[in-house]
């Protein structure tokens, strides 16, 4: 099953690590850094063209990307119901 994440950007419900609020887990220095990381290393896809709500961390074949997604973290977690 997949997961659409806004845009057209969908991804397989197999291949997400965890999907996470943007404003409550920002508030951490250690979640900054991550994303930064990220960021630098060309890992991450901004998908929104809005104010981004979420991002997603998925894995594909040993590659890792983070989404940043204008859907909150609640409605992508209720897409995904089977997973969590």
């Amino acid at each position: 099953m997949y997961i659409h994440l806004g845009e057209n950007i969908s991804v397989s419900e197999k291949n997400v690590i965890g999907i996470f609020d943007l404003e409550n887990t920002t508030i951490g220095q250690d979640t900054r850094n991550f994303l930064n990381k990220r960021e630098k290393a060309g890992k991450t896809v901004n998908i929104s063209k809005e104010m981004p709500k979420s991002f997603v961390i998925c894995e594909d074949n040993g590659e890792e990307k983070v989404y940043v997604s204008p859907i909150a973290a609640a409605t992508l977690k209720k897409r995904a119901k089977t997973m969590f």
